[in-house]
């Protein structure tokens, strides 16, 4: 049985632009990994009676209505009232759900506050959600054969009521059954409509349905498979997507890019360091948010003036005058320098013009040079990345990883890198 779900999110700052509305990503990503589909989703302010419109409609369209957003204590918080207003449900203090606040307030020893109280006016009919790391229970609603689920906006707290209480809710709704399953393949290197280019006349089984998405800068191939059908007929899907492809896939599924550097790192025995200009530390951010990043990663250098890069790495002066920090001889340097001092096995380095200003004809914004030093290799190269300041930084730091992964296949005695 596949469950048409909607996911509505609430709060002014979603709209204003005031913060991102990271929750129905993670709620689509959740379901996602149990097999359901998010058909469609909204965001709407703190506004009652356009709370209300939007969930009469999504309830007269989908069988799951997945909220979040507006269950705080505060008079701002309206979706309860919404939903009662939008079903002609009256809010009733709900006891449970008072109980639910009240030993949550007294098992971390915050102090009671009676505007808490508001949290428990539940429309009637409603069941209460418990919820295990905030004062705000979640609660149910059924509605002419629609599922409604209120959750808190906080993220954390969204997340964990949604694995605990949401999703075996709808694996019940589906008798137990998995409606879908799906394998992520992610790619780099490749433009969306190359990829697609490339697997035109692939041999894929007829059960088989593809999509895509883009995570810049990787584009992300969906194999999907309806129902409970045998999950091989995905394994021979990549199978035949990796051989068109080949070492453009450089994940699958929840892993990641870094993730799979640091992992061939640690197998390797290799420890690496890194020096960066343009990126801000933003490589090493993504290695060091890794568990167990202590077993590869070894240190990281900002070196963003060219002070910081002569005197932390040793690039000399006459590079930084005669050919630029902007170089390839400066990332050379760069790198060579970050390995010599940090004393590890490999190091790479970037250096570049991010942008919006900075640069010139001979180096526009987006011109960006790595370079990786390792005890049997030293390398570098310039790229012109396209595209806003965001966008360079993240591909620099993306392309740095994909040499490290790279020289590491290569090491391992597969086809070296491009």
């Amino acid at each position: 049985m596949r469950l048409e779900i909607a996911v509505l999110a609430i709060g002014d700052e979603l709209i204003s632009g005031e913060i991102s509305d990271t929750n129905t990503a993670r709620i689509a990503n959740l379901l996602r990994g149990r097999g359901f589909v998010v058909r469609e989703a909204r965001c709407v302010g703190d506004d009652e009676a356009r709370i209300a419109t939007a969930l009469r409609e999504l309830a007269r369209s989908h069988q799951v209505v997945l909220v979040t957003g507006g269950l705080g204590p505060t008079r701002d918080d309206l979706t309860a009232r919404a939903a009662g207003q939008a079903f002609e449900r009256p809010l009733i203090l709900h006891e449970e759900a008072l109980g639910l606040i009240r030993d949550f307030f007294h098992e971390t020893g915050l102090e009671w506050d009676p505007r808490n109280e508001k949290q428990a006016l539940l429309p009637q009919k409603a069941l209460a959600i418990p919820n295990i790391t905030g004062t705000a229970p979640g609660f149910w609603m059924r509605h002419e054969g629609c599922d409604l689920v209120f959750m808190p906006g906080v993220p954390e707290e969204m997340a964990a009521m949604c694995e605990r209480e949401v999703l075996p809710h709808l694996e019940e709704l589906c008798g137990g059954l998995a409606p879908l399953q799906e394998r992520v393949l992610k790619i780099f290197g490749l433009s969306e409509p190359r990829v697609e280019g490339l697997l035109d006349g692939a041999d894929l089984p007829g059960e088989i349905g593809t999509a895509f998405g883009v995570d810049y800068p990787f584009v992300h191939l969906k194999l999907r498979l309806a129902g409970e059908r045998d999950s091989a007929l995905l394994d021979r899907a990549e199978g035949e997507v990796r051989e068109r492809l080949g070492d453009y896939i450089v994940a699958r599924d929840d892993e990641t890019l870094a993730g799979n550097v640091g992992r061939l790192l640690t197998e390797a025995g290799l420890k690496l360091s890194v020096a960066e200009s343009c990126t801000g530390g933003l490589l090493a951010e993504w290695l060091t948010d890794i568990p167990g990043a202590s077993n590869f990663f070894d240190r990281g250098a900002v070196t963003y003036s060219n002070e910081a890069k002569n005197e932390w790495l040793g690039v000399s002066k006459r590079i930084l005058l005669d050919q630029g920090a902007v170089s390839e001889d400066c990332a050379r340097a760069m790198a060579m320098g970050m390995r010599q001092a940090a004393r590890t096995d490999l190091a790479v380095a970037i250096t570049g013009i991010a942008g919006p200003a900075g640069g010139t004809a001979e180096k526009p914004v987006g011109t960006v040079f790595i370079a990786l030093s390792a005890g049997d290799a030293e390398q570098a190269k310039g790229y012109r990345f396209g595209g806003e300041r965001y966008k360079v930084r993240r591909m620099a730091a993306c392309m740095a990883l994909e040499w490290i992964r790279r020289y590491l296949a290569a090491r391992g005695g597969t086809r070296p890198g491009r």
